[in-house]
């Protein structure tokens, strides 16, 4: 049987396809940390186009009902069940949340502004297209509460805890991509010149950068995902004992699911290893683990490869085309509403820009759009705003999926 399965020019296909979802992520590693026009793409962005290219190319496609397809789906769901789960520890680790708050009013106001509107955003955007017919609505919303507060991670976490279907995800994913991505180039091209007309207010986040970073996360001020190094002996046994600590909590959230359920329950375990990773985060040996972020992004983007090859075009149409609007509406309406209560707080534009960044794209977009703009000085508001929404990203989408429903 074993000797067939090797022999199996299709089940050596499958061995290969989900080979692919391992070394891909290395390759997009090493890319970024030699060329610097992968820096300005983003590691997350080029997963999501590797993965949505091994779709449209039929790459990850099999003779439907096949052993192959059952074995190849079947490794797939367990790859991306156990990614998420074992990545959110790691990202959290470096974080010293109990610094954040010491400095930086601005930086709080913009971000309890940038949280506040988009969760009214989702909500409004909710009641106004309800009855577009979306699949999982609720679901949906929750996702788009989770990846606007704080990225990918937060989308993947609820999409596991809540139980969506993969293939809704795929094609939410595919138009929160083509939709925010427009938003984003605009800004890099000059859009943060009429934010600095709209809010021509003076920041007041003076905190001194190399102090400042050791208080967000372990790597340079100038890239949030400091990948150099990452391979060294004297970092590699440390960065896995985070890997341990990470996997401890993993299996301290499915105990608890098993106690309370007798099943694993993915809202259970998503929650417990959240709030663990936070508690680590308070202590200071854990917070200096050497790229336990990086290791984590690791992970994040083994998942975002593999969710974006479930990506099918054709599913983009009909009914589902609701979906693109309501991302749509959370985009403007989110932001102008962000927009508002910055004015209303006089918080400056440049400030408001990192804000929008990191709540809709989370931490690593931060640095280029701060080098666009060429102020420095609100880089670290940005980074904390963008962990911030990390951490409490997951909590938001979950309150939003109960009230929803």
């Amino acid at each position: 049987m074993h000797e067939q399965l090797i022999t199996n020019p299709q089940m050596v296909r499958v061995f290969l396809m989900l080979a692919l979802y391992i070394v891909l992520p290395i390759i997009i590693i090493h890319m970024f940390i030699r060329f610097k026009w992968v820096q300005k793409i983003g590691t997350v962005v080029m997963a999501y186009a590797l993965g949505i290219i091994m779709a449209l190319t039929g790459m990850v496609a099999f003779t439907p009902d096949s052993m192959e397809e059952m074995v190849f789906n079947n490794i797939q769901n367990l790859m991306m069940n156990i990614a998420v789960p074992i990545a959110i520890p790691l990202m959290l680790f470096n974080c010293d949340f109990k610094l954040w708050t010491k400095a930086l009013p601005k930086t709080i106001w913009s971000l309890v502004g940038g949280v506040m509107a988009i969760v009214l955003a989702v909500v409004s955007g909710f009641m106004i297209f309800r009855h577009n017919h979306i699949p999982d609505f609720e679901k949906v919303s929750a996702m788009m509460t989770g990846i606007y507060t704080g990225g990918t991670m937060n989308f993947n976490a609820l999409g596991a805890a809540l139980g969506v279907d993969k293939s809704v995800m795929a094609i939410v994913l595919a138009f929160e991509m083509v939709l925010t991505m427009p938003y984003i180039l605009f800004i890099l091209g000059g859009g943060y010149k009429l934010f600095r007309r709209l809010l021509p207010f003076r920041d007041e986040t003076s905190t001194d950068v190399h102090r400042a970073k050791e208080t967000v996360v372990d790597a340079p001020v100038s890239d949030i995902e400091d990948y150099g190094h990452m391979f060294r002996k004297d970092n590699w046994y440390l960065t896995l004992a985070g890997l341990g600590l990470s996997i401890l909590f993993l299996a301290i959230g499915a105990g608890l699911s098993m106690l309370i359920y007798h099943s694993l329950n993915e809202l259970v375990i998503i929650l417990t290893i959240t709030t663990l990773g936070l508690i680590a985060s308070f202590f200071k040996k854990v917070r200096e683990l050497p790229k336990t972020f990086e290791l984590g992004m690791f992970f994040i983007l083994v998942f975002s490869i593999i969710v974006a090859s479930l990506f099918n075009w054709h599913s983009i149409q009909g009914s589902t085309l609701g979906i693109g609007a309501f991302v749509f509406w959370i985009i403007i309406c989110g932001g102008l509403l962000h927009l508002l209560f910055c004015r209303l707080f006089k918080v400056g534009g440049d400030l408001f820009t990192v804000s929008q960044v990191a709540l809709l794209c989370s931490p690593p977009f931060v640095p280029p759009v701060v080098g666009a703009m060429g102020n420095k000085k609100v880089l670290i508001s940005g980074l904390v705003i963008g962990l911030i929404g990390y951490a409490v990203g997951t909590y938001l989408g979950i309150g939003i999926y109960y009230l929803l429903s």
